[in-house]
């Protein structure tokens, strides 16, 4: 029965979501994209770093379909490359925003007591200190490497998942089920993760989306400001980066606009899916 009423919500989850169209313009773009940046390198044996030394600040041919970088290197490979790595970025340090902060959430709103007192003014002072200032300071100590990069924007990003699913297990943990389940002896790891954690989850899935975007933001500005992704490697804000120079940023614009765009698509319709997803799961919240 259980299975039967969680596979209905699911095709009533997808034919909300398949309504909105805005969210399924956003969701298949995004999925056209993720595609792209995982085949076509394969297909087309991309290299992001390979230099042409006859086609240096080269605008746009043939040969290289969104013209080369100031040392030659081909903007189409780098923008595909970075795109993946700006979305993996994304993607995984949202991850560990989300398991942190429902771990977290979960214990303070079901506990509550000294664990709540400490993991929500844990989330005052986090929320205290000013995000990209403390995200610079720490990229600074531990340098900016990839992985580095993202537990800073993952660990730092955990606390709006906490605040979401703290607020929902406070209403969930005194309904009736749950006074039953603790009446018949049922251990609280099996309260939390087999009652309350299925109940309460609805606002982080809405905010995941969201949460991705900002993650690729973060990273891009983090890189654009030299404290993210170092070059060689590419990713869409340091292909950016390049527009720092007055000169670049009016005669080549092919050396930072193809990057700008794809961003900016990114952020979109990740948003736009986002909102999709909010609807889906919660139709009283559709404007």
């Amino acid at each position: 029965m259980k299975t039967e009423k969680s596979g209905s919500s699911f095709l009533e989850f997808c034919r909300r979501f398949s309504r909105h169209r805005m969210a399924m313009l956003g969701f298949s773009l995004l999925m056209l994209e993720i595609l792209a940046v995982l085949i076509l390198p394969l297909v087309m044996e991309l290299n992001p770093n390979g230099m042409d030394p006859m086609a240096f600040k080269a605008a746009p041919s043939a040969t290289h379909w969104l013209g080369t970088d100031e040392i030659g290197r081909d903007i189409f490979a780098r923008v595909i490359y970075g795109t993946r790595m700006s979305l993996f970025i994304g993607i995984t340090a949202t991850a560990i925003s989300a398991v942190l902060g429902i771990v977290l959430g979960l214990l303070a709103g079901y506990y509550r007591g000294v664990i709540e007192m400490v993991v929500m003014r844990a989330v005052d002072v986090f929320q205290s200190f000013p995000t990209m200032v403390l995200m610079l300071v720490l990229s600074a100590i531990f340098g900016s490497s990839v992985t580095n990069l993202i537990l800073v924007i993952g660990i730092l990003g955990w606390t709006t998942p906490a605040k979401l699913i703290h607020g929902k297990v406070l209403s969930v943990r005194s309904k009736e089920y749950i006074e039953s389940a603790r009446a018949i002896g049922t251990s609280d790891a099996a309260i939390l993760f087999r009652y309350v954690l299925p109940n309460s989850i609805a606002p982080v899935w809405m905010n995941l989306a969201f949460r991705v975007s900002h993650a690729i933001i973060t990273e891009s500005a983090l890189s654009f400001l030299g404290a993210g992704v170092k070059p060689p490697q590419a990713t869409l804000g340091n292909i950016i980066k390049s527009a720092e120079s007055m000169m670049v940023l009016t005669d080549c614009p092919w050396m930072w606009l193809p990057a700008g765009l794809v961003l900016l698509l990114t952020v979109v319709c990740t948003n736009l899916t986002g909102e999709g997803i909010r609807d889906a799961l919660d139709p009283k919240m559709k404007r």
